[in-house]
């Protein structure tokens, strides 16, 4: 498995952001070809030291790194990286890796 972590620091305005997020780009997102799975954290993001600058975490699922260099490559993965722009006024982090269960 694979996965795509998106970190997405607090917004400008979080009503807005809640409004994008879950409406036309959650949709977008879910078009992107091989997505297996996708999850969010609900609530503060914690750490031990505390409370952190993140207002919510997405993590999207696939079958391998190849699986999501292409669904990243597709034009519905540019899609998505382009609407970026059109929520995340607090900035967003996303990293790409594999993973296993252990």
């Amino acid at each position: 498995m694979a996965m795509i972590i998106a970190m997405y620091k607090t917004p400008t305005d979080p009503a807005e952001f809640d409004r994008y997020y879950f409406g036309p780009h959650v949709k977008l997102a879910k078009t992107v070809p091989g997505l297996k799975g996708y999850r969010i954290t609900r609530g503060p993001i914690m750490a031990m030291a505390g409370a952190q600058p993140y207002y919510l975490i997405a993590v999207l699922t696939f079958e391998s790194m190849q699986a999501v260099q292409a669904a990243l490559a597709s034009k519905e993965g540019q899609a998505v990286a382009a609407d970026l722009a059109n929520f995340a006024t607090g900035g967003v982090e996303v990293f790409f890796s594999e993973s296993e269960k252990i």
